[in-house]
């Protein structure tokens, strides 16, 4: 199934995805398996998962679908597993699972900043914690960890959304600086995205904003080409960090 371009090495490597069901995830998913990826595909909405994994076996891809709820670390090592009985090895994660309910401090909304904190930072942690073993004993291996302009400038409503994502940039760093030659780091920024992250703000009033703020998102494929550029690397050189925004932001 690969059409990948002479200088991108993709075809056959075996791929993770959480929070695979949409969006960046989905659309990554689809790039990927277009590139000769063999694809583990996470997420709870299974019905959704096994479709995308399908599609993908019907344009002759290979995708295996698998439930997974990232703050459930053992899901997250079952998910890893899965990955390495029906493949044999893994060559990247792609942590990709995140929400993003804004609202301002004063709303309190404590269960909202719950949520967040054990998606976009616990289910990274926990994906890292699964698969590095795997891929030390590979003495080879790629995390690629999604982060967002707001890991890198704050706004009201976003106190804890950002934190989350600085969170993901400090994690991704220090695991970069620890890996060593054998694997490779990537974060990933992305501006204002098509995707299902402001159906998750409860918060009327932050959520007709930034619709109002930001109407023109770029396709979630936008960042799956990144994340497809940096895995399509020689295993010498490391793509560390992609800032990915809309050309009309200016946040």
């Amino acid at each position: 199934m690969s059409n990948s371009p002479a200088n991108y090495e993709i075809n056959g490597k075996v791929i993770a995805i959480t929070g695979a069901s949409s969006g960046i995830g989905e659309a990554t998913a689809l790039r990927l398996a277009d590139h000769g990826a063999r694809l583990v595909l996470g997420a709870r909405r299974t019905d959704r998962l096994d479709a995308l994994a399908a599609r993908i076996r019907e344009r002759g891809g290979e995708a295996l679908a698998q439930t997974l709820d990232v703050t459930d670390r053992g899901q997250v090592g079952a998910f890893i597993d899965a990955a390495v009985q029906h493949f044999g090895r893994l060559d990247v994660l792609v942590n990709n699972a995140g929400v993003m309910p804004l609202s301002p401090l004063d709303a309190g909304r404590v269960d909202e900043w719950d949520r967040m904190i054990d998606v976009n930072i616990k289910g990274v942690l926990y994906g890292i914690a699964a698969a590095l073993p795997v891929m030390r004993s590979q003495r080879s291996g790629q995390f690629v960890n999604l982060s967002s302009i707001a890991g890198q400038v704050l706004f009201p409503t976003g106190a804890v959304y950002c934190g989350t994502k600085f969170a993901v940039n400090a994690i991704s760093e220090g695991l970069r600086q620890e890996a060593g030659a054998d694997i490779r780091v990537t974060t990933i920024a992305p501006g204002v995205t098509a995707s299902e992250l402001f159906d998750s703000i409860a918060d009327t009033a932050t959520r007709e904003h930034l619709e109002k703020e930001f109407p023109d998102p770029i396709p979630a494929d936008a960042i799956a080409r990144a994340i497809a550029f940096a895995i399509g690397q020689p295993a010498d050189v490391d793509v560390n960090e992609m800032v990915v925004r809309p050309t009309a932001q200016t946040l």
